[in-house]
């Protein structure tokens, strides 16, 4: 059984923690504009999508859930764009980031989101892998295309256990 300093506890996301990594996106409050014939809110431009080069793309991902406890073995950030996780389901979903240290992550962090919410990860930002916790897990993605590497990985001596708490 792994050490409790290797154990990571849920929290719940709110934008003041998660401000470090990216970005949490909720429609609550007044809208920023109403549209199409005043049947509609828009909450205008909420997250900073930044991309050295290349342009935005939007892709399609099909994650299997997972269980917890789970092994935290790798992180993995994307030093040349920001990258958006948008559940296309009504249900929240498990988001691990890092500080960076030195070029590998420091101590991770865990939060859950609620239904609804959306992460957008700053570039450069080590993050574990999108982690539905039920099915479906399906989730619209918004991040860098374009040439050259935009993938690190780091892989841990040693396994984190993310854990509710």
């Amino acid at each position: 059984m792994n050490a409790p300093e290797n154990r990571v506890l849920i929290q719940p996301i709110s934008a003041a923690g998660f401000a470090p990594f990216g970005d949490l996106l909720q429609a609550t409050g007044q809208p920023d504009k109403i549209i199409n014939q005043g049947l509609c809110g828009r909450y205008h431009d909420l997250a900073q999508m930044d991309f050295s080069d290349g342009r935005a793309g939007l892709s399609l991902f099909n994650a299997e859930p997972r269980a917890l406890p789970m092994p935290l073995q790798m992180m993995e950030r994307h030093p040349e764009g920001s990258q958006a996780f948008i559940p296309m389901s009504e249900h929240g979903f498990l988001v691990i980031v890092a500080p960076d240290a030195g070029g590998r992550p420091g101590r991770p962090l865990a939060f859950e989101t609620q239904p609804g919410q959306v992460v957008n990860f700053h570039r450069g930002t080590w993050h574990g892998v999108l982690t539905p916790l039920q099915a479906p897990g399906l989730f619209a993605v918004v991040d860098r295309i374009g040439a050259g590497a935009n993938l690190q990985e780091h892989w841990f001596e040693t396994p984190f256990v993310v854990a509710r708490s």
